[in-house]
């Protein structure tokens, strides 16, 4: 019986991807996850440097 190799799923890749970066970003700047993901929502851009910025910005006002 011949096997068939799926080839992987290029989106679930690139959303495995993301997880790591807002993970790594919350652990760095110790924020929770829901956080990151929310200033990447609010930003409408997942680079690491507006993401950071903004996390900046937030620990300012505390």
């Amino acid at each position: 019986m011949p096997k068939s190799k799926t080839k992987p799923d290029p989106t679930s890749a690139a959303e495995t991807g993301a997880e790591e970066e807002v993970a790594y970003l919350a652990k760095r700047h110790r924020v929770s996850p829901a956080i990151v993901q929310e200033i990447i929502r609010r930003l409408g851009s997942s680079e690491r440097t507006a993401v950071e910025r903004e996390i900046r910005k937030g620990m300012m006002r505390r």
